[in-house]
């Protein structure tokens, strides 16, 4: 088996002057222009830098040099990664037109490899949600169905690689902002370990959850981008200060002697079309030569309760810095306080302003034992829970998330729902562990269906070479039509 990576053959063609990256972004430019009116995978398309990018990029292949492992290759960036000069908003009123002063590394890393950078994606506000609906620019809609949400929070990188308007894009994971929403429109999503991809630049939510990883078609081409974005930065505090290993090269490695462990509990609580496919998933690796066997980790089921009171806690603290005196927006008041008030009033939606409320209490003196620091130590049993499984398995095996993508506006009214969406990917976030979700053909509706591969700390290897054995193995996903124009009735 030889995992295509389609970015990497793009690349490889424009290194090799067989196609002009100028060429390849005018095409994707062109697609975005055709189809992301209905789609809303941008806030913003950077046509005229990534032109620039693209031009020096076919300059130093004329010169004889290299240009990178992305070269010429059109990547989007969530909306919450800074770069320089360029509006980033973490689509919220607060930071509308902000521009920062410095670039994300990951977007240094990207541009360093020939990259280009070809704009900015939509997302929950903040990274608070799971439908992108609670965008302050309007939702982006998932483009196998116009009608569906693409998940959240990273739904608009997400749609753009389902789309075709990029072949990659970045996004942040806290609670499944990545493998969710990669599981509703059919792509490749991955959440890496936690500190092996620089969080320098990355808008902050809730700081000891946030990763930044890769979206793709491919596992190759994931494991591609997480090579280059992956690595010790000593800007960021939590950085691992140790090799990340290089991943592309052992994902066609197999699946022999490994053993692969259903994860029982997630099970429980999928849709029966969602649950045929992840079993038919596990039949599939145990097809290709690996162990496959059932196994329960009960503290699983924990997750979603400790994670409403570590991410907004940390979220209330991280979001105080928006008080309208520094940078963003600023509503005046006759005193400091008022303007605080009015500012955060006007600057926040609703589901920033319940997180900010929900962490300042849990936070509070009186309550921070009881919810906080209880919280904490229920993470500790998790952690705990997944080491004993793989004590004896490999990886895990479950549904990235327990429904397909569900209609706009079908859960706004409802939080607990709405937070029920990310109860499969949740626990690898509270224990800092890698996790991938893979398209694994489509559900009774004909929708995505993604199945989630989990693995403990720095085995992103291991992770990537099961995923690529379950896309050999994958049915067939229909592509999405061709996003329908405004003309014909749908709102942007």
């Amino acid at each position: 088996m030889t995992t295509r990576s389609p970015a990497a053959e793009q690349a490889a063609m424009v290194r090799a002057g067989e196609w002009s990256a100028v060429d390849v972004l005018e095409q994707h430019l062109a697609a975005i222009e055709a189809g992301d009116e209905a789609i809303h995978a941008f806030n913003l398309v950077t046509a005229d830098e990534a032109r620039a990018q693209a031009r020096a990029v076919d300059r130093k292949v004329a010169d004889g040099g290299d240009p990178g492992l992305l070269a010429g290759v059109p990547v989007a960036l969530k909306d919450n990664l800074c770069t320089r000069g360029v509006p980033t908003t973490c689509s919220s009123r607060i930071l509308e037109g902000w521009k920062p002063p410095y670039d994300a590394t990951v977007v240094t890393r990207l541009a360093e490899a020939g990259a280009l950078l070809v704009g900015k994606t939509n997302m929950d506000e903040f990274a608070m949600g799971s439908s992108t609906e609670t965008s302050a620019f309007g939702p982006t809609r998932n483009p196998h169905d116009t009608g569906r949400v693409p998940g959240g929070s990273s739904g608009g990188s997400a749609a753009a690689v389902a789309a075709g308007f990029a072949p990659l894009a970045l996004g942040s994971d806290t609670g499944g902002s990545i493998r969710q929403p990669a599981a509703l429109c059919g792509v490749v999503g991955m959440k890496p370990t936690y500190g092996t991809v620089s969080r320098y630049g990355l808008v902050a939510f809730a700081s000891s959850l946030d990763q930044i990883g890769p979206f793709a078609t491919s596992v190759a081409d994931a494991a591609l981008l997480f090579d280059v974005i992956g690595g010790h930065d000593p800007l960021d505090s939590t950085s691992l200060n140790r090799p990340t290993p290089r991943v592309l090269s052992v994902i066609d490695d197999g699946v022999d002697g490994l053993t692969v462990g259903v994860l029982t509990e997630f099970l429980d609580g999928a849709a029966p079309d969602v649950a045929d496919r992840v079993h038919q998933a596990a039949e599939a690796l145990a097809a290709a030569g690996a162990r496959v066997e059932e196994v329960s980790v009960p503290e699983v089921t924990l997750g979603l309760s400790a994670y409403y009171l570590i991410a907004p806690g940390e979220a209330s603290s991280n979001l105080a810095r928006y008080d309208g005196v520094r940078y963003g927006l600023r509503v005046d008041a006759e005193d400091t306080v008022a303007m605080n008030t009015a500012t955060r009033s006007a600057g926040f939606g609703d589901e920033v302003k319940r997180r900010i409320m929900l962490g300042t209490y849990v936070l509070s003196a009186g309550y921070v034992d009881a919810y906080y620091n209880q919280a904490l130590r229920v993470r500790t049993k998790i952690i705990d829970g997944f080491a004993a499984a793989y004590r004896h398995c490999d990886v895990l095996l479950g549904p990235t998330a327990p429904t397909t993508a569900f209609a706009l506006g079908a859960k706004t009214g409802d939080p607990l729902t709405m937070y029920l969406s990310d109860v499969c990917t949740i626990p690898s976030n509270l224990a800092g562990h890698p996790a991938i979700s893979i398209p694994f053909g489509a559900g009774d509706d004909g929708l995505p269906v993604g199945v989630q591969l989990l693995g403990p700390a720095l085995s992103e290897g291991t992770v990537l070479k099961v995923a690529a054995a379950l896309e050999a193995a994958a049915p067939l996903l229909a592509p999405p039509a061709p996003a329908p124009g405004p003309a014909e009735g749908v709102a942007t």
